[in-house]
Order: structure tokens, then sequence, then C-alpha cells
């Protein structure tokens, strides 16, 4: 009879743990611990510069043309030559936007940075290793101490658990038919823009400065509200070599909206939101296991198939976007209008024979060898060791052409080869059985 009870006590254990565990999946609720999203210290490069700026060892100084922005850059060490432009009013700064003074975004692998001509501030967004994208505005106005001050609450109302972001504190890359105010029409639909989405459904809203051949996108369209949304002329956007008198080239570092930077955009904001959610599953998904491992006084290194299941599950999903498994194809080559293409693919690392993640591909897809470069960043190094084992155990199998599940058959022996021999260079935190 004990031994009945002392079973039904912790059957009902089990039973409230697995029902708190799905309204936790549920609501997202990245605010507790394990992760602890708001009250975390943040480790992101942002926060960096603030303890620089606060020791003294960086300062900010004022540009007579642009502000603080050329010395944000300088300090992230972000590239001018990133810069795409958004005319939709679509962010913080919505009230300054419109087609004539469209906002500046400018990255590298890791932070972001958003700016509007005669703006009041500037918008910074930064990956930390393990708790995602990080949000912070800079005054932009003049000052004796220019500060980057972390934003939470106002940032999460767009930046938050929504289908865009996959339900973390993520990135967004929205695509809107705009009207000529940089009102974004919201009755005609809107789309999230990443590597798999349809070249006629990206950039609205958008500046897009380059060639691309035959293929058409919503880019640098300014559309009549009484216009269907099927009736819209893509031509009038396409292949624009020069913005013209759209702007005002003086108020911006650079003169277009490069389109090989849309590309690499669109593919590492996705990626950042999902190596953020796999991380957050795993973590949520151990948290769990060790609780139910205590409630049934199970051994503390048990796992459960169902544990298994959830951790390998993120693991797949990102696999997936990591090998770019359901890229949009190029049609024709794309050319863009800067020298970011050139300065992206010079940052390597190289293996022997000079190959990188970085290679553009540009004639058919983005890469020539399509593992994507954020594989080796911090916040895809510090996912948890489980989730780690199984992605690298997945991809080891499918470079080595042993992956049985037929996934990944539209990767070559050439390419899988190529790409096994640049991670095994440049990769330093692969596993031991890899080498």
């Amino acid at each position: 009879m004990a031994w009945s009870k002392e079973r039904s006590k912790s059957g009902r254990l089990l039973v409230a743990l697995l029902m708190a565990l799905a309204v936790r999946l549920t609501a997202a609720d990245y605010d507790e611990p394990p992760i602890s999203y708001s009250a975390s210290v943040p480790a992101d490069a942002v926060a960096g510069l603030l303890r620089r700026l606060e020791d003294g060892s960086t300062t900010l100084e004022w540009d007579a043309a642009h502000g603080y922005l050329p010395a944000v850059l300088r300090a992230l060490a972000v590239p001018a030559a990133s810069q795409v432009l958004v005319f939709a009013k679509i962010s913080l700064q919505r009230d300054q936007i419109s087609p004539s003074t469209p906002r500046a975004l400018y990255f590298n692998d890791e932070v972001y940075v958003g700016t509007v001509p005669d703006g009041g501030v500037i918008e910074l967004a930064a990956t930390d290793p393990r708790q995602g994208t990080m949000f912070y505005v800079l005054d932009a106005r003049r000052g004796e101490r220019p500060r980057p001050r972390r934003q939470t609450h106002e940032c999460l109302q767009c930046h938050d658990a929504n289908g865009q972001t996959g339900g973390v504190p993520g990135l967004v890359l929205r695509s809107t038919f705009t009207d000529r105010s940089g009102q974004p029409l919201l009755d005609h639909g809107s789309f999230t823009t990443d590597q798999a989405s349809p070249w006629a459904e990206r950039w609205g809203g958008w500046y897009v400065t380059g060639s691309h051949g035959r293929m058409r996108h919503l880019g640098n369209l300014l559309v009549d509200g009484s216009t269907a949304p099927e009736a819209v002329d893509r031509e009038a956007g396409a292949n624009l070599a020069t913005l013209g008198h759209r702007i005002d080239p003086a108020d911006y570092l650079e003169p277009g909206s490069d389109l090989v930077a849309l590309l690499v955009l669109g593919h590492q904001a996705r990626m950042h939101n999902l190596i953020t959610r796999a991380g957050y599953a795993a973590r949520l998904a151990l948290r769990d296991e060790a609780a139910m491992n205590q409630a049934l006084q199970r051994g503390a290194d048990f796992r459960s198939d169902s544990t298994v299941r959830r951790i390998r599950s993120a693991g797949d999903e990102l696999l997936r976007y990591l090998l770019f498994a359901d890229e949009a194809q190029l049609p024709d080559p794309v050319v863009g209008s800067s020298a970011f293409a050139a300065g992206f693919a010079a940052r390597g690392p190289h293996d022997g024979q000079g190959r990188s993640l970085r290679d553009l591909d540009l004639q058919h897809r983005l890469l020539r060898h399509r593992c994507s470069w954020l594989i080796t960043s911090p916040a895809f190094t510090a996912l948890p060791a489980p989730l780690k084992d199984h992605l690298y155990g997945r991809l080891r199998a499918i470079l080595l052409g042993t992956d049985a599940s037929g996934e990944y058959a539209y990767l070559g022996a050439d390419e899988r080869a190529a790409i096994l021999a640049i991670l095994l260079a440049t990769d330093h935190d692969l596993p031991a059985s890899w080498r």
C-alpha cells in the first residue's frame, strides 16, 4: 500500500510538471530561470563598448556630418558598406522615416545599427552568446557622455514572441506594400524576408540597389493604396544601379542599399533567431528534466526520451537553416552596388586552399559552400552541450555522406567535402571525433 501511494504521488508530480512545461513552452516565458532575459547582465558587443566607454579606453567622437554614427561603427567594427535602407515606417523612429529619409541599417556578424537623418537616437541590437538579441539606444544628440542604454520593454513590443521571431527576443525583417508617405499598407499583407522567401515577396518598403536579372521584388516601390497587391508593377523597382534623387546622399555614409548586403542580412537575422530559439529550447528541456529527475528520485544524469526529442527537434530546425535546405535559388546572377561583397568574403577565416564559409556564389545561390558562417559565432559556440552534440553529430554524418534521411541530398559530394575541409581548418569548437 505504501509503495502504491508513493507511486501515485510521483505520477501526480510528473503530470503536474508536464502541464507546467506545456504552459511555459506556449508562453515562451524567457524571463524566468534558466534564461532570465531581462534580469541578465549582457555579454554582447554593445555591452562591451559600454564598459570601454566607462573605463575611458574608448571614446565616441562627434562627426559634423553624421554625428556619432561613424564613431559607433568603428568602435563596433561594423562596415559602412553594409548599409541598407528601409523607408517603411516600421521601427522605433517611424515618425522620422519616409521615402526621402529612409532608416539606414549597418551590420556585422553580431551587431546591428539603425539610424535616421535628424533622428533622436541611434538604435543598436547585439547578439548575446547565451541570451539572444539585446536592444539598446544611444542619444544621437551631441553630449558630453554618449552611452548606449539597454531597452527591453519598448523594443520587445515588436521584437518579442511572435511568428516573425520564432517566440524569442529577435530580429525582424518585414516586407510590406508601402505608400508614398512610407506608411505600410497592412491591408495588402506583409511578409518576413529570409533566405527561403520568394523573390516576389521580398523587400517591400526597402531600397534595393544592384542587378538581379529577371527576378522581381517589392523593393523601391511606392504603392497606391487603391492598387490590388497582385496588380503592383514590380518592374519599376528592378535592377536599380543608384537611387537617383530619391534620397540626399549627403545624409548617408553610402549612396545605395546594397543587394548583396540585403541577401546576407536576410540569412543572418533569422539564423540568429534560430540559434536563440534552439538554445532556449534546450535549456528549458534540461531544466524540466532536472526537476523531474529530482521529483522522481532519478539520477541527475538521467535523460528521458521526451527530453532527447525536444533537444533534437530544436537542433534539426536550426540545422536545416544552417545548411540552406530551403533556400530560394537565383535564376540569374546577382551583383551589389558597393564594396560589401568583397569585404564580406575577405573576412574569412580561410582553409589551406583559401576557401571560406564566406565565399559568395551569387550565380545560383548566396554561398558557394552552403553552411552558415555563423557556425563559428560565439552564440553557436555557447549552445548547450547536448544540443551541440546532436548538431555536430548530424552535421558530420551529412558531410561524410552517411546520413540516411536523404534530407540533404542537394549537397553534392564536392560541396560536402569542401564544407568539411573548411570546418576542420577553421572551426576550433569541433568535437574531438571530427579530427
